[in-house]
């Protein structure tokens, strides 16, 4: 069990669009470029081994990325090097953050400060949907990867506890970034399930509806 005073205060950061990492799931990663093997070797001596993962946010008139507010921190519970010298790394989430600010240094990749006040839910138990009607979700998933292409196991679907399915579904599915931060800053498993519903009606309809996430 890790508590909220076990996370550290500054953390690394990687900015990955469209990648989304949820408490109690796991992300695998694939890591190549010098600063982030640096940001795993520096991660490993820690006792927290933690990175952190953050959506990029382009500011409008300034170069390069800004980060969005809100990320979620996972502990590295697996890694491979190859024989090349990449690592192949397995991301297991614990908790949500909130930026607070940057952090200037001499790493090569990035810090921030961070506060974990207001996402002490994550580091519970795993959530679930009481009104979650799994029989028409799943109806409206199968058109979805039937419009797709795209194959699943449906006796693991039907049989899945309600977060697992959901926060999977979530990270998997090709959404845009920012729908993917929609879905890592819903305050529940309730509202993200509605949210999912929503991208995935969204894209059913061939995205004509401009305002949906407004």
């Amino acid at each position: 069990m890790t508590y909220k005073h076990d996370l550290p205060e500054i953390i690394p950061v990687f900015p990955l669009p469209g990648a989304l990492m949820l408490p109690r799931a796991r992300l695998p990663l694939h890591l190549f470029e010098p600063r982030y093997l640096a940001m795993l070797d520096d991660a490993l001596k820690t006792p927290e081994r933690v990175i952190g993962m953050i959506q990029p946010n382009r500011v409008p008139g300034r170069d390069g990325h800004g980060l969005h507010t809100i990320g979620c921190v996972g502990r590295v519970t697996q890694f491979s090097e190859t024989e090349d010298g990449r690592y192949m790394i397995t991301l297991s989430g614990l908790s949500r953050y909130r930026v607070i600010e940057e952090v200037e240094g001499f790493t090569p990749y990035r810090r921030a400060r961070v506060s974990w006040a207001g996402f002490e839910r994550d580091l519970g138990p795993p959530e679930t949907d009481p009104g979650f009607k799994r029989p028409k979700f799943l109806a409206l998933l199968a058109r979805y990867f039937e419009t797709r292409g795209l194959q699943t196991d449906w006796d693991s679907l039907k049989e899945a506890e309600d977060e697992l399915l959901i926060n999977s579904l979530s990270m998997l599915l090709a959404f845009e970034p920012e729908e993917k931060q929609a879905l890592l800053e819903a305050p529940s498993l309730s509202t993200r399930r509605e949210t999912l519903v929503t991208l995935i009606e969204y894209t059913l309809r061939g995205g004509d509806n401009e305002d949906i996430m407004q």
